[in-house]
């Protein structure tokens, strides 16, 4: 990720787990966190939307649920340098049960996501 200048904020809407799926990469998220960290401007904010998969999981729902463990997007992007800036849970759902796949009629539309806010000191 690259920009001709410095930004105030970068935005990810339900697009984070899939940098850990097969077809995107493989992508080196070290990498691509330092990148956004890098394109921001001092204060600047990264923003993070997506599904919520079952606390502890980790990884292992983003190619198959779609979905991906809050704790490990919190972890990966502070390890760039972000600053954890707080959350929303204007998206919380608490009808979706976590574990079924975000195509699922049943919650297409309707998951319960998680709104991080990181800052770059």
């Amino acid at each position: 990720m690259t920009v001709p200048q410095k930004v105030d904020i970068v935005f990810t809407d339900d697009n984070y787990h899939d940098y850990h799926d097969p077809f995107m990469g493989p992508v080196d998220m070290k990498k691509f966190d330092k990148q956004v960290y890098d394109a921001l401007k001092p204060g600047g904010v990264f923003i993070v939307i997506d599904h919520i998969a079952p606390a502890g999981s980790g990884t292992s729902d983003t190619n198959t649920l779609h979905r991906i463990d809050p704790a490990v997007v919190k972890q990966e992007v502070e390890s760039a340098g972000f600053v954890f800036a707080g959350y929303s849970d204007a998206l919380i759902n608490p009808k979706d049960p976590l574990n079924i796949k975000v195509f699922d009629p049943s919650i297409r539309g309707h998951t319960s996501q998680f709104i991080y806010r990181f800052r770059k000191p």
